[in-house]
């Protein structure tokens, strides 16, 4: 398959790139300086909020994958929130697999986010990343996407290539980002979720 990744120099998306290489799938590897990725085929400069770049990288791949996020560093989340309803303006010719937060998982109706416990050092990356999966959830038919919630700790680690799936709840307490990766790989191989959002944990 070809798959294109955005922000694939990342924690996340570098581990992606390297288990979807070593399946043998065909990998675009985006990053905003066009930095080379171990295990990409291509490495490109671009942008998750450019619709014409990301309508050309759906064109000519099966799959569009976003491993971006809210700034860490004080630039506006909403800067992101719109790169993401762009790419899903753009991104109807591919499947588009949008890597969110763990804040919206449920326990009990409530999510983590407004939990008392909550961090609060998270608290304004999650409450961004539940308005992203609230804004994909109204996408129109057309676009075939999955949102995928990590557990709520997740480092890097050992890869295993085992872990629990659920939907809306919690499905463990962590993940390593090489097990969220085989997860990530599992899901493109094999649709399990349609317009839907899932979580993994080990």
């Amino acid at each position: 398959m070809k798959i294109a990744v955005i922000g694939a120099s990342g924690m996340v998306g570098s581990r992606v790139v390297a288990e979807l290489a070593q399946r043998d799938h065909e990998v675009t590897a985006v990053t905003r300086s066009g930095t080379r990725v171990p295990g990409a085929a291509t490495s490109v400069a671009g942008n998750l909020g450019d619709a014409e770049f990301v309508g050309k990288l759906a064109a000519g791949h099966d799959v569009v994958l976003s491993a971006t996020g809210p700034s860490r560093t004080g630039e506006d989340h909403q800067i992101w929130l719109e790169a993401l309803q762009t790419a899903e303006a753009n991104a109807a010719a591919a499947r588009l697999f949008v890597i969110g937060g763990a804040g919206s998982l449920l326990i009990d109706g409530t999510r983590l986010v407004d939990l008392p416990d909550f961090p609060e050092g998270y608290k304004a990356e999650a409450l961004s990343a539940a308005q992203a999966l609230d804004t994909i959830r109204q996408a129109p038919e057309s676009l075939d996407w999955v949102f995928l919630s990590p557990a709520p700790e997740i480092a890097p680690g050992e890869r295993t290539g085992r872990y629990r799936i659920a939907d809306d709840t919690p499905a463990g307490d962590a993940i390593s980002a090489e097990d969220f990766a085989v997860a990530i790989a599992d899901e493109i191989e094999q649709p399990k979720h349609r317009r839907a959002r899932f979580t993994v944990a080990n």
